[in-house]
């Protein structure tokens, strides 16, 4: 129990240094912009301004960004009193507030989390994972996402959703003005027109696959934790294994939005793990089995 409370703490700490490495990324990309456009600091500062705010308005509004997104509606109690008396028993036993309920019309078997604390926090299940689920494996799945929100990894993964979109949008910026020849030429401005455009193509591949790596780790910290919080890891690990056999395709999601599911929603067949929002199913599943 002691190692999972300091591997919370652990990832408050790596959530700030992600947070700082991406930051520093965007300054390297808005220095170097600036050197090919002449305007030097200017465009540097103004980039970074640009970032911090997208960062300040995804920290208040994600989860009003993300439901919008995938078109979910609040699950009223009524018409979902299992569902609200599961997630009301594992936030006691978790000492958590009980997150906000939402519900997306869908027959694939899927769940998220998001908001930017525990006190601000929201789970959403798809209507196929009600379905098709029993209670102990519904009780595994939420025991996951109320992970995410414990853990704090909901408000990483939306954090670094935002910087490595910031940083895709300075480095098309780069490369649009690196091919019309901006830059000062004679004075080795083809070189620095040359080392823009590498590095315009190389960030946002290097951002997004150290996104990935954050987002595979959390997974599977969060298994592990939702196994605590239900002392029966079998519940998470057969609802896995229904993720993994079934057959209905998720609606179409946004690749922002994939990250933060149990399962990826948009393919579930990914060639390479490095690109792979979640680790393999498989992987997951002998790992809670060995518990």
């Amino acid at each position: 129990m002691s190692e999972l409370y300091d591997q919370i703490s652990k990832n408050k700490m790596k959530s700030y240094l992600y947070i700082g490495f991406f930051l520093l990324l965007i300054f390297a990309l808005t220095y170097v912009f600036g050197l090919m456009t002449g305007l030097g600091e200017f465009i540097s500062i103004f980039a970074i301004i640009i970032a911090v705010v997208m960062t300040v308005g995804t920290y208040y509004y994600s989860d009003k960004i993300v439901l919008a997104t995938v078109n979910a509606k609040p699950a009223e109690r009524k018409d979902y009193l299992f569902l609200y008396n599961t997630v009301e028993g594992l936030s006691i036993a978790a000492g958590i507030p009980m997150p906000r309920l939402y519900v997306i019309e869908d027959e694939a078997i899927n769940a998220f989390a998001t908001g930017r604390d525990p006190k601000n926090a929201l789970i959403c299940v798809n209507t196929g994972t009600l379905k098709k689920l029993n209670r102990q494996e519904l009780e595994g799945v939420i025991a996951h996402e109320m992970s995410h929100i414990k853990n704090f990894d909901i408000r990483m993964m939306m954090l670094a959703a935002v910087m490595v979109g910031a940083i895709a949008i300075i480095a098309h910026m780069m490369i649009r003005m690196g091919f019309r020849g901006s830059g000062d030429r004679g004075k080795g401005g083809g070189a620095i027109i040359v080392i823009g455009l590498m590095l315009a193509i190389l960030a946002p591949i290097f951002a997004k696959l150290v996104q990935l790596a954050i987002s595979r780790r959390r997974e599977y910290l969060a298994d592990a934790s939702g196994a605590l919080l239900t002392r029966y890891p079998e519940g998470l690990a057969a609802a896995l294994e229904k993720i993994k056999n079934d057959k209905a395709p998720n609606k179409e999601i946004s690749e922002a939005v994939a990250p933060l599911y149990i399962s990826n929603p948009i393919n579930k067949r990914i060639i390479g793990n490095w690109f792979s929002t979640h680790p393999p199913l498989e992987e997951r599943i002998a790992i809670l089995r060995k518990m």
